[in-house]
């Protein structure tokens, strides 16, 4: 009996001597590499327990708090005084992983820049994003990555992405939700579900040929009191949204993303899938180089152009899935709403900011009447304008923290040693954080006003690395001017409309995030706008 037991215990035992000979070996190739390229350790943020577990409870709690982007930066400000200087970038022990994060342009650059092959966006990614988005830009690495990118660049051309008369249509119907009383003023009203609702209803028309018409269903009343194509198009996006909360959470629990994979979450995407399934059949079948030829539709359609490109309908799918995904999260709800979000806010908090954009709008576009001298070139050459957004997505950039993952036994180019100079050892598989929102607020990169909102420090600005509302290198974001011309329009339209602002429901509330796969303000943009006289 005893000679089974050990017998059976034999494999166990070499089993751990074997982890243990490797863990050595591990360690001492990469001492051996570390110091081969002059590495030196960068400094550790002092956990309080082995496993860091109480680390990942605060994590979360700060999450649900609203605070995610500042806690990460008090967590920087916390190393930095334990050090005596100024650190930009540390280790932390989570679970079983040592994680860096980094807030340093030059590190961040190598990561998304000059190393960008050495580092990935790594399983965990595709793991939680692949339920909803497939094999789409947003979720692949490597040939698959480059295959979309291929796809898709053409379709964000600058012709395509500057058609004012589709984002006419859908501010009036915006406009329609903020009747103006006796007195000049509209009730108070929250913005944020109204930008939303316009930015992902102007994106599906530009991607499909057809508005999903959030706005009209939202004006005509609750989803029962709907025929069934607008039923089925608000079932699309409340599925598309809550899809993307579940991403969001499967996500942060990191190696563990799994056990948020659930069926629900499944359910939720196949809504999605059947929806975007049903459109991309129909064009498929309709698609012919005759029909494309004839010239029959004069107006730009993302997913005919698509369907011109590949008729794998999957591999449609997925692609008009992630760019819906990127058209509405990063040009819409979270850099339309977002940034129109945090500018509405910033702008009734600084009334000489507001009034000084207003005159400006006025003397370069003209009143309410006026829309013929609002142009993708007037927009982007509107100085001030452009300033107000740059300062508003430096403060709260649409995505405020994200990671690669090192495909390779590789370097980052400062961190390591006592003064931080020193370049650091990154293991293969090692995640990298880097948080936009604290290098944006970073006093040593933007100078001691670094968290005040002051439109004038872009002017004659030209930033680097340091600056990154888009992301950066190959994987810069391809919708970058599309959101950039629908928040410069939507405000120019507003501000033609609206001369004043009262922000006096948010008195006193903190400037909270609310985070999915991006972040828009937690209380959402409760305003009273009062009407301009039109004349």
């Amino acid at each position: 009996m005893l000679a089974s037991i050990q017998l059976l215990l034999w494999p166990l035992f070499a089993f751990v001597i074997y982890k243990i000979v490797s863990a050595i070996a591990t360690t001492y190739r990469h001492a051996q590499a570390a110091n081969k390229h002059g590495c030196k350790p960068p400094p550790t943020f002092p956990t309080q327990d082995p496993l860091g577990i109480i680390d990942v409870v605060r994590l979360i709690q700060s999450n649900n708090a609203g605070r995610l982007p500042e806690f990460l930066k008090e967590r920087l400000d916390l190393v930095s005084r334990q050090e005596g200087r100024s650190v930009l970038t540390f280790q932390t022990h989570i679970v079983r992983n040592w994680l860096l994060w980094t807030v340093d342009p030059k590190n961040i650059q190598a990561l998304l820049a000059t190393q960008f092959k050495d580092f990935e966006l790594g399983p965990i990614r595709f793991g939680t994003f692949s339920p909803l988005l497939g094999n789409g830009i947003f979720s692949s690495d490597g040939k698959q990555w480059e295959h979309s990118r291929a796809l898709l660049r053409p379709q964000f051309v600058r012709d395509q992405v500057s058609d004012l008369g589709l984002e006419e249509r859908h501010v009036q119907n915006m406009l329609q939700a903020l009747p103006v009383k006796s007195d000049g003023w509209t009730e108070t009203i929250d913005l944020q579900p109204l930008n939303f609702n316009l930015t992902i209803d102007s994106a599906s028309e530009f991607l499909l040929g057809e508005s999903v018409n959030c706005q009209l269903s939202a004006l005509a009343g609750k989803a029962d009191s709907l025929d069934a194509g607008g039923k089925a198009n608000a079932d699309f996006v409340a599925a598309f949204e809550k899809s993307q909360d579940m991403i969001a959470k499967a996500f942060r629990l990191n190696d563990w993303y799994s056990l948020a994979i659930t069926k629900e979450f499944r359910a939720t995407s196949k809504v999605c899938h059947d929806y975007i399934d049903r459109i991309v059949n129909k064009e498929l079948s309709e698609h012919s180089e005759k029909r494309l030829e004839a010239g029959e539709h004069e107006k730009y359609i993302f997913l005919e152009k698509l369907a011109g490109a590949t008729q794998d309908p999957i591999e449609i799918r997925d692609q008009v899935l992630s760019i819906l995904s990127l058209t509405s999260q990063i040009a819409g709800r979270d850099t339309t709403a977002s940034l129109l979000g945090f500018l509405f806010l910033m702008l009734a908090e600084h009334q000489d900011v507001l009034c000084k954009l207003r005159e400006t709008v006025i003397e370069e576009f003209g009143t309410y009447k006026r829309t013929d001298k609002i142009t993708f070139l007037s927009l982007k050459s509107c100085q001030y304008l452009q300033w107000c957004m740059n300062e508003t997505l430096r403060l709260f950039p649409t995505v405020p923290i994200n990671s690669r993952r090192s495909v390779k036994d590789t370097t980052i180019p400062r961190g390591g040693g006592p003064d931080g100079l020193s370049p650091l050892f990154v293991p293969k598989g090692t995640e990298v954080n880097y948080s936009v929102y604290a290098m944006h607020r970073n006093k040593d990169l933007w100078g001691p006003d670094a968290d005040k909102f002051q439109p004038e420090r872009w002017n004659g600005k030209k930033p680097g690395f340091e600056y990154l509302p888009f992301n950066g290198g190959p994987r810069i974001c391809l919708g970058q001017q599309f959101a950039l011309t629908e928040a410069g329009y939507v405000t120019v339209r507003l501000l033609q409309r609206f001369d004043r602002f009262d922000g006096s429901a948010m008195e006193g509330l903190p400037h909270d995030w609310y985070l999915t796969l991006t972040g828009r303000p937690k209380y959402g943009v409760k305003l009273r706008m009062h009407a301009a006289n039109e004349d």
